[in-house]
């Protein structure tokens, strides 16, 4: 494959199995290549990533978005993640043989038909944004489903695309163009989803905190303790291992204790050694020292 594009559809639905499955499965017959999915019944969102060409992608991506509305009904969605959309937010990464400028073409593409064949409002979001308050998607996506019937009818919050009328049962949609985004999340063995927000609020850039760092503090019910949930936007900026440690740190302030961390979806090789090397204390460790990476090579 020459040209390579990652594309990670966030949709609203991590309880109902067979919704998910009959979408990735009709997926699969767009040709392009599904790397994972993973669902959270107490975000109650899937995240699927998939990679392939600009042709393949693009299809891929309007796919998702077809049965994504066909088949969830946001008036009946309840979960701990913000949510706007059925499918809430479909970015373009570019990986190889193509380039930001790429991305961008294609997600005002796949925009423009979402709006004309859907009938769902969208957004463009990051690197595609048409204005700096767009590109931040929190920015976007505050409010919610619920909240934007109302949000939409103000003028600075006219779609890009489609009619400002939010779609009955699927909402809006954000589409973008964007770098790896790491989503990262950190769980706590309490039930006071306060201080899991006390500690979001202290790491998060939006209130001060670190910069590149998107973070949530809810309650993750079926586990019986909350979480820190995150975007991390520049993981060569504000590496896995740092994060961690704080939030480590702020969360022996209260008396709690991290039990686990968990990823959602992929992460880059790179991520991954930087914090390994970090515990190890291993200053020169890279992909070089990596047994399989010589071997690919």
């Amino acid at each position: 494959m020459r040209e390579i594009i990652e594309c990670v559809p966030n949709i609203s639905e991590g309880r109902n199995k067979e919704k998910i499955e009959e979408i990735i499965r009709n997926l699969q017959k767009t040709g392009v290549k599904i790397l994972d999915y993973s669902s959270d019944p107490d975000h109650n969102r899937s995240v699927i990533t998939f990679v392939g060409d600009k042709d393949s992608v693009k299809e891929g991506a309007l796919q998702v978005a077809r049965d994504a509305v066909r088949l969830i009904d946001l008036r009946h969605h309840k979960g701990t993640h913000p949510r706007m959309g059925a499918v809430d937010v479909i970015p373009f990464i570019p990986v190889k043989g193509v380039k930001m400028e790429d991305c961008i073409e294609i997600s005002r593409e796949v925009g423009k038909r979402i709006s004309e064949e859907l009938k769902v409002p969208v957004y463009l979001y990051a690197e595609s944004a048409t204005v700096p308050e767009r590109a931040k998607l929190p920015n976007i996506r505050k409010g919610e489903f619920e909240g934007f019937f109302d949000k939409i009818k103000d003028p600075q919050w006219k779609p890009d695309f489609g009619e400002p009328v939010v779609h009955p049962t699927a909402g809006v949609t954000a589409v973008g163009a964007r770098e790896f985004l790491i989503a990262y999340n950190i769980n706590l063995d309490t039930k006071d989803v306060k201080i899991a927000k006390k500690i979001a609020r202290s790491i998060r850039e939006s209130s001060g905190g670190l910069r590149y760092v998107q973070a949530k503090g809810m309650e993750l019910k079926d586990k019986g303790c909350v979480q820190v949930s995150m975007n991390i936007l520049n993981y060569k900026k504000a590496p896995l291992y740092r994060i961690f440690e704080i939030v480590k740190m702020e969360a022996a302030r209260y008396g709690v204790n991290v039990i686990e961390s968990e990823l959602i979806g992929l992460m880059p090789m790179d991520a991954a050694l930087k914090s390994l090397a970090f515990y190890l204390r291993l200053p020169k460790f890279s992909a070089e020292n990596i047994l399989e990476s010589k071997i690919y090579e």
